[in-house]
């Protein structure tokens, strides 16, 4: 079943803008069971080490996502946590939703939900031309506003080569910045983004094993 475009506006913007119901109320952010959170400080610019967390506390396999009959028909594919929810972004080439389906060079196909997991996030598949991942990822990073300590590294997702940036987004909305983290690879179809975002750094840091599951299976098609 593919997601209609409202999925792409987060909750927490959509809070400070006051965006309403139809009572007139202010739609809540839905409710989630936490799970428990890994521990661990921030990734040292340049190493090769996995994100902070994922070691000590490894994400359950869930089911896998981008192969033909899955959520998502994507150039990758890879295995999901378990309980994340896939959903495919409904018509992202429509120019009318592009400021929320297309991010610099890439285009938004699929988002995986952390809520039945007990997070508030979603880890996101975007899609690319033809061409160098990391000139692509450049460009998503280079793309998003209030991006800061933006650090780059070659490595691998799965078997294959890939390139990673970690970096920091300010919200002048809320005032906060927050940690966010991507990686890239080329595959014949053109460049792959998955990328992790989260409503804060503390989220964020607790989807991290649910990351690097994907990164450490990611596989061409």
């Amino acid at each position: 079943m593919k997601h209609p475009i409202r999925i792409m506006v987060p909750a927490a913007a959509l809070l400070a803008g006051g965006v309403l119901t139809g009572c007139g109320e202010v739609e809540p952010l839905p409710e989630v069971t936490p799970h428990a959170r890994p521990s661990g400080a921030p990734e040292a610019a340049g190493t090769e080490a996995a994100a902070p967390g994922a070691e000590d506390a490894p994400a359950a396999t869930g089911a896998a996502l981008g192969g033909p009959g899955t959520a998502c028909r994507l150039p990758v594919s890879f295995t999901l946590a378990k309980e994340w929810k896939p959903v495919a972004i409904e018509d992202p080439e429509n120019p009318e939703f592009a400021v929320l389906t297309r991010q610099g060079p890439a285009t938004v196909r699929c988002e995986v939900d952390a809520k039945p997991a007990g997070h508030v996030g979603y880890l996101r598949v975007w899609t690319a031309g033809k061409g160098p991942a990391r000139a692509a990822l450049e460009g998503f990073v280079k793309a998003e506003k209030g991006t800061s300590a933006v650090s780059y590294r070659e490595t691998k997702a799965g078997a294959l080569p890939a390139t990673e940036v970690t970096y920091t987004v300010h919200n002048e909305v809320m005032d906060e910045t927050k940690e966010e983290r991507a990686l890239a690879v080329a595959t014949p179809e053109g460049a792959v983004i998955l990328h992790l975002g989260g409503l804060d750094t503390e989220e964020h840091r607790a989807m991290l094993p649910a990351y690097e599951l994907a990164r450490t299976t990611l596989k061409l098609g």
